[in-house]
């Protein structure tokens, strides 16, 4: 019986674990548009406005501009619909969630009309929604390719007493040792075979090869990818105001990410020779992480209608640990004509060391027009070069991943256009968003386009607003690394309703 190494499943897995790739790197790169109401329906258009906490959250300059000490908060109702497209068979799934996007306060210290050239200092706390990741993805078709392939893929190569039970050897305990000494690769491969998907092309200590037991033909399946989770971040800001025309901020900021998803795969098929004719195949993931990161800002008034703003966000420097799970269960046929069902499940928590990974920084240019108390109208540009992530363990894998992150993201701009219209107490708003592609292929991931519209009531002390704004992208992504690997077309539609409550104190 071989010896059992009682660790933690440590770094010698990452290389072949869907996690810790690119799209890790996006995921947690981007950022939507949550945030308050006011700053939703204007489509986050606030670089050179300030006057409201996600504003600030956006160019640490902008707590400068409030007049007196206010706070907010924001509940969200978030609507993500797929359309989805996979092996020429359309499918829709959609997921509704309800999340806290916006929380925090500022204080107001001193007055820009003082005599002191610096006359004026702000402090805020806040708390943004930066993502939602709750998704549900169901893909539906049938395929020539079966996730056999997958499984072949991470067999070739590997000794084939290393996938045997020794002895009284069980199923948990090799599991775990293959973990802890070969890598995932090594645990997937041994799943496929102890549950008769694949089998050795000779039956001897050495050999390196396989073949497939589900025999060559067409694949039904039905792939279940269902996310949930978050990444927000927390901000302490300081600002100040020189004689009412320059107003200075810096923000630190604190990240924090949990991110869950599940994926499930179930296959069956009718084809000649085969002796599996069911297949299904479940992989979880939990990633816990958190971060820093730091932006300065500026806004000077122009003349008497002008505001000019302009933000650098430096990189987030994130680390992140991983738990994942597998199991599986295949139909096997009996010669005699009967079945029996195969179930491999190791019941073993894959836990990996902690990784780090740098997102891009990010230079911001905004100017507005301000009407008095009839409205404004502003703009805000992004450039945020994704080619900038790079996962920062010095590994030979992760050395790998940063030069496919080189190979496959480009530079992106973004453009926000917002405005707001004045009667008495009432606002009415509206705003766009266009962000290009962070792929170099777009048919990875298009271009996103959204559009936004809002309504706001004030009281003495008192700010009611409510939005609506809605986004729409599309990309393609493969259900396995390898193997398996036929693209899913997803066009996403992201609707996101925002109230907020904000008083002066």
């Amino acid at each position: 019986m071989r010896k059992l190494l009682y660790l933690l499943i440590l770094g010698g897995l990452m290389p072949n674990m869907n996690a810790q790739g690119l799209s890790d790197a996006l995921r947690y790169s981007q950022e939507s548009v949550y945030g308050t109401a006011r700053f939703n329906a204007m489509s986050g258009a606030f670089g050179a406005l300030g006057g409201d906490l996600s504003g600030v959250a956006l160019n640490p300059a902008g707590s400068a501009i409030f007049l007196y000490n206010y706070a907010s908060a924001t509940g969200a109702l978030i609507d993500r619909q797929n359309d989805i497209l996979y092996s020429n068979t359309f499918n829709q799934s959609s997921d509704i969630d309800a999340a806290i996007s916006q929380a925090g306060a500022v204080w107001v210290f001193g007055n820009s009309s003082d005599e002191a050239d610096w006359g004026k200092f702000t402090l805020a706390v806040n708390y943004e929604l930066q993502n939602n990741f709750d998704n549900e993805v169901v893909s539906v078709g049938t395929n020539n390719v079966g996730i056999d392939q997958f499984f072949l893929n991470q067999a070739n190569g590997i000794p084939l007493e290393l996938l045997q039970l020794q002895g009284s050897e069980t199923i948990p305990e090799l599991y775990r040792f293959l973990g802890e000494t070969e890598g995932s690769a090594a645990q997937t491969a041994f799943l496929g075979f102890q549950s008769f998907i694949i089998d050795p092309t000779e039956n001897v200590p050495g050999n390196t090869t396989y073949f497939s037991n589900t025999g060559q033909g067409s694949f039904n399946q039905e792939h279940f990818k269902v996310e949930r989770g978050y990444q927000g971040k927390y901000t302490f800001n300081m600002a100040t105001a020189y004689k009412d025309r320059l107003y200075l901020g810096v923000n630190l900021n604190a990240h924090a990410i949990d991110y869950r998803s599940s994926t499930f795969l179930f296959e069956s098929n009718s084809n000649a020779g085969a002796t599996i004719d069911q297949i299904g195949f479940e992989e979880n993931l939990w990633v816990l992480g958190n971060g820093f990161s730091a932006q300065i800002g500026a806004i000077a008034k122009v003349g008497d209608i002008l505001r000019v703003g302009v933000t650098y966000d430096t990189p987030t420097w994130l680390t992140l640990t991983e738990e994942t799970t597998q199991s599986i269960e295949t139909r096997r046929l009996l010669p005699d004509d009967s079945s029996i069902i195969e179930v491999v499940d190791p019941g073993i928590i894959n836990f990996f060391a902690d990784y780090r990974m740098r997102t891009p920084g990010q230079l911001k240019a905004s100017a507005a027009l301000l009407f008095g108390q009839a409205g404004l109208i502003s703009f805000d540009y992004g450039y945020k070069d994704y080619s900038n992530i790079e996962f920062t363990t010095n590994e030979p894998f992760f050395n790998m991943q940063n030069a496919l992150i080189a190979n496959t993201f480009q530079a992106s701009s973004s453009y926000r256009i917002g405005g707001e219209y004045r009667v008495n107490k009432w606002s009415f708003r509206g705003g766009y968003r266009f962000e290009e592609s962070p792929f170099q292929d777009s048919n990875l991931m298009g271009d996103l386009t959204g559009y936004s519209v809002g309504l706001g009531y004030a009281l003495d002390n008192v700010k009611i607003d409510l939005s609506y704004s809605t986004a729409q992208q599309e990309r393609s992504e493969a259900l396995y690394a390898t193997g398996l690997t036929t693209p899913t077309n997803i066009d996403q539609q992201l609707d996101v309703y925002t109230l907020s409550l904000g008083f002066f104190f």
